[in-house]
């Protein structure tokens, strides 16, 4: 119930601060006429916006209508008969729909930060590409003398996003001429939009399955994790070895999920193996598989809360960063691909798996194997919390006497030479 509530709410603790931002700078305003930039900021610090990308809408207070645009288009012009004009409008409808303009698009079209098919990465993991801008020309066909006012309403056509409503906020400032001067919008309104993993998915995406060196039970994922095979609403899924059929793709649509046939029917299946014990440190072995066959997953990241992450001291295969979001608590890291190498998780099949190993400090005072400490308290994939299994169900770690650190079994074995030689 705890968790429920705190997603519906949009809080995700391992990102507290976490949201996208939609600025509206009005940048000229007449009695008839604005010209308006629109950017959205992606704030989070590991999720991302993936194809088909934002869809951005709002709600008109009168009856604006957008005479041009650049960076963006409307999906609909709608009805502009009632408009006399030599050229018609770009947009007449009421709720416009907005979406960004493909790569390559035409440079007389272009703005800044456009054209990326809507695509929004994050701040951590490639801080050049988490903002997209479009510029507009607003009129107003009342007779009021009214000009264009501010829209409500807004959304980013995204699943799991809510809007909340447009909050003046001090104009912004623009450099030009290579930041020998400033520029100021006529006024500026900030429209802050919260995440909820409930809202995104009625079931969860990820789960996780455990093993040790030290045990020989691998625990798997919980069963029905992400949904139980012919259950309404479930993923369609297909045996392994089987062809899936073949989707009619809308390409307006987030690809839908065709999933290998298993007993938890999650897309995705996150593997933590402690692999293996020294005098100074330890390692961990991680592994991602996608099962979905109709989707790749470009840019992914996990993300891990892990007590002993304040202490790693090598990353084998994956890029890493630590989020520290509490202070001086460094128990939180991001895990993603290295570029043009496994930055792309391909969909299910032999190629659909990465996985590298890391190696950190057995920290004294805190370093135990016991009671489960040596597997993660949280990890999420894209963003979405993955479903761990029982603590009830964790590999066990044997009696002292069965359990013994690799130089301490060498030591006794060399011993033990020793004594059958003297004898």
């Amino acid at each position: 119930m705890v968790n429920l509530s705190c997603n519906a709410d949009g809080y995700d603790s391992l990102d507290p601060m976490g949201n996208i931002t939609i600025k509206w700078d009005v940048i000229s305003d007449t009695e008839a006429n604005q010209v308006v930039t629109v950017s959205i900021y992606n704030y989070q610090l590991f999720r991302h916006v993936e194809q088909p990308g934002w869809k951005l809408s709002w709600d008109w207070p009168g009856n604006e209508i957008i005479w041009d645009m650049w960076g963006a288009e409307a999906t609909e012009q709608g009805d502009c008969s009632k408009i006399k004009a030599e050229r018609p409008p770009h947009c007449c409808e009421k709720e416009p729909v907005i979406v960004d303009l493909l790569p390559g698009a035409p440079y007389n079209k272009q703005e800044a930060n456009c054209c990326k098919g809507g695509v929004l990465t994050f701040m951590t993991q490639d801080p050049g590409e988490y903002v997209a801008s479009f510029r507009m020309s607003i009129g107003s066909v009342s007779n009021d003398g009214s000009g264009p006012r501010m829209p409500e309403n807004f959304t980013l056509g995204i699943p799991g996003y809510t809007c909340g409503d447009p909050v003046q906020v001090p104009p912004t400032k623009f450099n030009i001429d290579k930041g020998r001067r400033k520029i100021q919008a006529v006024a500026t309104w900030d429209v802050i939009c919260s995440y909820s993993q409930f809202r995104a998915s009625s079931s969860p995406t990820c789960c996780v399955s455990l093993s040790a060196f030290y045990d020989k039970t691998i625990v798997p994922c919980s069963t029905c994790s992400c949904g139980c095979q012919g259950q309404l609403g479930a993923d369609q899924c297909v045996k392994n070895g089987e062809v899936p059929p073949a989707l009619q793709l809308d390409h307006n649509e987030p690809p839908r999920s065709v999933v290998e046939c298993t007993h938890h029917m999650c897309p995705i299946q996150v593997h933590w193996h402690v692999k293996q014990s020294y005098t100074q440190y330890w390692r961990v072995k991680m592994t991602v598989r996608n099962l979905n066959h109709v989707k790749n997953y470009s840019q992914w990241n996990l993300v891990v809360l892990h007590p002993n992450l304040k202490s790693v001291a090598q990353v084998f295969s994956f890029n890493y960063k630590p989020l520290n979001q509490y202070g001086d608590t460094n128990d939180t890291g991001m895990f993603y691909g290295i570029k043009n190498y496994n930055d792309m998780l391909l969909q299910a099949g032999g190629s659909g798996v990465v996985q590298s190993e890391l190696l950190m400090h057995k920290d004294a005072g805190i370093f135990t194997f016991r009671e489960g400490w040596a597997f993660p308290r949280k990890i999420s994939f894209n963003g979405q919390e993955c479903v761990l299994p029982s603590v009830d169900e964790y590999p066990r770690l044997p009696n002292t006497s069965q359990f013994m650190a690799p130089s301490m079994l060498i030591i006794i074995v060399a011993s033990l030479s020793l004594i059958l030689t003297i004898f």
